[in-house]
């Protein structure tokens, strides 16, 4: 892996610079197609350096050339689209269109950008380059994690096997599955900000704690490296990735001592975080002997009166990228809905397999197996594969019923694939 290289730097430069933020209507344009491609070439570089601990130049270029605040416009742009355009696409009883895996680059462009955000943010020079746009960052993963909250109440997201009668809906299935991978994306970026608590403003502060507090999921079964995996009994208080990142989140918040000044605890915010003390077990502390402290904090907590609301007068700043794009497209959803249909999303024959070839050379085998976070799986059952799709070279399965099963579901990606491969 050392030697696999995607971009060369002067060719990372070029495309770090020409990053820009794209409008709504704009999303699945012939420019915006480029942009996609550049950017996610950008996220595979940026993981293949951090993969092997080197230099991290793409983290470099985007602070050097202050290209933060403009990859968090285009997260929460691209975020807006799914939320109010997409939603009309899928009602459109006429539109049915023979492959969407154009609408798909556009869902899956939110999962690029937060993706390449959760590799550079581990470095805290690029919090500080987000300047004010670190404010709307914070509250669109308060949106990410409030839905993950309530999502955990209906217990885990749908399976992702199932029979859909139309391309749209099978869409949407996948658009729900993309959002909960996102949503723990946006709690790692949430946990690199937290680092940073002590330059963060009150607001960002009291966004950050909130719903950081209520994702202790069911141990029965939890999500790791890209799947749900049943727990044993003996494994039940082995401490996840994702649970280790919630417990340093409210380590650095709660126990700065900013944040300790500054937040009111009420008796509603102090019923909430003793809660936390259930979770701090002997074997916890044991993986994680710093939060011994917020065991502390809390036990201290628990002897003090809580705080009555302050009344005093306080001016903060407050998150403006999404009531903007809201103000600016206000009653056009609709209208941008109808000319995606007719310009952007009904592709002719021959552009579709251009762009075929254009993905297949933007996701090159070696670099995707060399990002994967381990051995590959089922594109069925989700266990180990040994086995890849002779065609395309996309899909992997682990035995040939599992294939069969899933080809109605593969065909239409795995034609175009192929004749992308073919046209090269």
């Amino acid at each position: 892996m050392d030697d696999l290289k995607l971009l060369v730097p002067s060719e990372a430069d070029v495309l770090v610079r020409e990053l820009r933020s794209f409008q709504p209507w704009d999303m699945g344009s012939e420019e915006w197609n480029q942009h996609h491609e550049s950017l996610e070439k950008l996220n595979m570089q940026a993981i293949l350096d951090a993969t092997v601990s080197q230099d991290e130049p793409i983290q470099e270029l985007l602070v050097t050339h202050r290209k933060i605040p403009t990859l968090v416009e285009e997260l929460i742009a691209v975020e807006m689209w799914k939320q109010k355009v997409f939603p009309v696409l899928c009602k459109l009883e006429d539109f049915m269109p023979q492959n969407t895996f154009p609408i798909y680059m556009v869902l899956h462009h939110e999962a690029s950008i937060i993706n390449l955000l959760e590799t550079v943010f581990f470095h805290k020079e690029v919090c500080e380059s987000a300047e004010d746009t670190i404010l709307d960052l914070v509250d669109y993963c308060h949106r990410k994690l409030t839905l993950l909250v309530a999502q955990s109440g209906r217990g885990a997201p749908p399976e992702e096997e199932g029979e859909y009668s139309t391309p749209m809906k099978e869409l949407q299935k996948e658009a729900e599955l993309m959002e909960f991978h996102i949503a723990l994306k946006a709690l790692s970026v949430l946990r690199y900000i937290t680092d940073c608590v002590d330059q963060l403003g009150h607001s960002k502060r009291t966004q950050c704690l909130y719903p950081v507090c209520f994702l202790f999921p069911d141990k029965l079964q939890q999500f790791e490296s890209g799947y749900w995996q049943t727990v044993t009994p003996s494994q039940q208080q082995k401490l996840s990735k994702l649970d280790g990142q919630v417990w340093i989140a409210l380590y650095n918040l709660l126990l700065s001592p900013e944040a300790r000044a500054r937040y009111c605890l009420t008796s509603f915010a102090k019923g909430q975080l003793l809660k936390l003390r259930a979770f701090l077990t002997d074997t916890l502390l044991d993986q994680l002997p710093n939060l011994a402290d917020l065991q502390g904090f809390l036990d201290h907590l628990a002897l003090t009166e809580a705080q009555p609301p302050k009344k005093d007068l306080v001016l903060e700043q407050i998150p403006e990228i999404w009531d903007r794009l809201e103000r600016e497209n206000e009653g056009k959803w609709q209208a941008i809905a109808k000319y995606q249909l007719q310009h952007v999303f009904s592709p002719l024959e021959q552009d579709l397999r251009l762009q075929a070839q254009r993905w297949a050379e933007t996701y090159r085998l070696d670099v995707l197996e060399a990002v994967a976070p381990e051995q590959p799986r089922c594109a069925y059952c989700s266990a180990e594969a040994s086995k890849r799709c002779s065609r395309c070279q996309n899909e992997w399965y682990c035995c040939r019923e599992c294939q069969v099963k899933h080809w109605e579901k593969h065909r239409k990606a795995c034609v175009l694939a192929a004749q992308g491969d073919r046209a090269k």
